[in-house]
């Protein structure tokens, strides 16, 4: 069971990154995958949120490269099987009367997330396959959910308890939101602070002919000798190249006698 290790772990599912040929893709959903039998099966337990706030959840167990195996829940399939390809690729296929209905790849993404691929054949006899990427969980739930192709029911204590857990998903992220909202917003003034006081460094250690006056525009140069200079004379009023080597900006005076660059 060794190359099932990458596999167990509570998933939270990415509604945004699903690709559904079949059926709408949930609100929000987990999936965990939890070895038993001192690591001779695993267990997948699913459950997940519809869009219309209704809970559902699935769980079944395989002992993985073996035979065929029974199948207790059998609305969908009434035999399923599974292999562990590699550490990165792990396959359970349901069948149905000894034909596959339902095949399901697992596969370890290299940025660490887990991909979930159901290909089978719908009501209709029509070919379907759906995508689904989830994430590790941070923290680990009791149960877990997504939306798979095995058979699913509501249950009253899942629908309260993904009330719950939806609640505390969408202010736990209000809140998380805000706060990075806040770290940018800092982050942001402290960048215009920093050139604030490169600008201004800048201007004090320039030439200067007369004292600047707070919410006045001035214009600094670059002179050949590439010293500054702040002139009260704009770029188009030199004429054609000017006196000096180069404008550097035009700039204004703020009451705590830092600068600013103007357009």
């Amino acid at each position: 069971m060794v190359q099932a290790y990458n596999f167990l772990s509570s998933w939270q599912l990415f509604p945004e990154k699903c690709n559904f040929q079949k059926g709408i893709a949930p609100k929000s959903g987990n999936y965990k995958i939890e070895s038993l039998d001192n690591g001779q099966a695993l267990s997948f337990s699913i459950n997940w949120v519809s869009l219309d706030n209704e809970a559902f959840y699935t769980q079944y167990k395989v002992v993985p490269n073996d035979a065929m195996q029974k199948l207790e829940d059998n609305e969908l399939a009434d035999e399923i099987k599974a292999d562990i390809v590699n550490s990165s690729t792990l396959m359970v296929v349901f069948y149905k009367n000894s034909l596959s209905v339902l095949e399901v790849t697992h596969e370890i993404l290299p940025n660490g997330y887990m991909r979930i691929t159901q290909a089978g054949t719908d009501e209709n006899g029509k070919q379907y396959k759906n995508l689904e990427v989830y994430h590790k969980q941070l923290s680990v739930l009791p149960y877990s959910s997504s939306v798979a192709g095995v058979a699913i029911r509501p249950t009253k204590e899942g629908v309260i308890k993904h009330k719950a857990l939806s609640a505390m998903e969408d202010q736990t992220n209000m809140q998380l939101d805000q706060i990075r909202q806040q770290i940018e917003l800092l982050a942001r003034q402290a960048q215009e602070i920093r050139k604030r006081k490169e600008l201004s460094m800048m201007i004090y250690e320039a030439k200067l002919n007369f004292k600047p006056q707070i919410g006045q525009v001035y214009h600094l140069y670059e002179k050949k000798d590439s010293t500054h200079i702040l002139s009260l004379v704009a770029p188009q009023e030199w004429g054609a190249s000017g006196p000096f080597k180069q404008f550097v900006s035009s700039v204004k005076l703020l009451a705590d006698h830092t600068w600013v660059e103007v357009s």
